[in-house]
This record gives structure tokens, sequence and C-alpha cells, in this order.
């Protein structure tokens, strides 16, 4: 990153922060942080880092749920860090089912490319933690730092992965304990 710019670090929501659903989080009430993920964000924040969230909420374009809906669970999410000390710098997602072929729902990069223009930063080695292969593969693409966390779906997309050498963490309290020590 050039000049004084703060250390960016890009996370996926479901499975990272809150806990994730099979049937979508489709309402606020259903919103519910994992276990030490705001307290993580918020020593993350307060360490001066920005943290950004990168999400596929399909579930808009499935017709799940509206836009303000999750707008609604977006505004809880960011209240809840809030109150912790926390900041988020934006919430990034793509609303579109995976059939519709668009640029922006991870593994494809879209949404990466926007966070890149909008904070003037390139995302090479920057951190992407998420749970998923999607996650993964996205920060790949944008040749961002990929960490794995074993919440949500991690354990599943371990096993994919193979022998592929990758930071892997428990979970985000305990990535962020890493990134922190090694920032001194």
């Amino acid at each position: 990153m050039g000049g004084t710019a703060p250390p960016l670090i890009i996370l996926d929501r479901d499975g990272v922060i809150n806990y994730d659903s099979d049937a979508y989080i489709r309402a606020p009430e259903e919103w519910r942080p994992l276990p030490g993920s705001i307290e993580a964000i918020a020593a993350l924040a307060a360490r001066g880092y920005l943290l950004v969230v990168v999400s596929n909420q399909s579930g808009v374009g499935r017709g799940l749920f509206s836009e303000a809906t999750l707008a609604a669970i977006h505004a809880k999410m960011s209240r809840t860090i809030e109150t912790a000390g926390g900041a988020l710098a934006g919430i990034y997602y793509c609303p579109h089912r995976p059939d519709e072929g668009c640029g922006c729902r991870k593994p494809a990069p879209g949404l990466l490319y926007r966070i890149s223009r909008d904070f003037a930063c390139p995302l090479a080695g920057i951190p992407f933690i998420g749970d998923k292969l999607s996650d993964v593969l996205a920060a790949d693409a944008v040749k961002a730092r990929p960490i794995l966390v074993r919440t949500g779906s991690g354990e599943n997309t371990l096993a994919m992965l193979g022998a592929r050498k990758l930071e892997v963490y428990d979970d985000l309290a305990d990535a962020a304990r890493h990134l922190l020590a090694a920032r001194g």
C-alpha cells in the first residue's frame, strides 16, 4: 500500500463474523455474532486497521429477503461492532444468484476490484479472512493473502483444499491475534 494509507483487512461475513445458515440470514434478529468475532474486529480497528466486509448475499436475488432487510441486518452488525469500540470501513455484497453469471459474486473478483478502487489500495498481500473456497479463490484472483478460519464452512473448505498450504486459524479472534502479534 502506498503512502500513509492505513492497512486494510477484508472479511467475509457469514461463517466468519456471524453464524451462517443454510436457510440464509433473512432478518436482523437472525444475525448472531460468533464468539469473539466482534471483539476481534474492535481490536483490529483499535490498532488502525480498516476492516471491510465482502459477502455473497444471493438471498436477495432469490427473493428471500429485500435489500432493505439486508441493510437492516448490516446496520445491526455495524451497531454491534461500534458498541464494542470497532468500526467497519465498508460493506460490499453481491445480491445475485449463482446462475446469473455476474462479475461480483465470489469467487469472481468484482467486489474486490471495487474495494481496491474505493480505498485507492492495491490488494496484493492484503489479508482476506474467509471460511469458504470462494473466499480463497477471490483472494487468489487479486493476489490478496487468503486466511481461512475453521468456523462456518472452514473445516469443509480445508478438506477440499487438500495439500494446499494456507494460513488457517480457529476463528476470527485467533486470526486477529496472529495479525496483531505480527504487526508488533
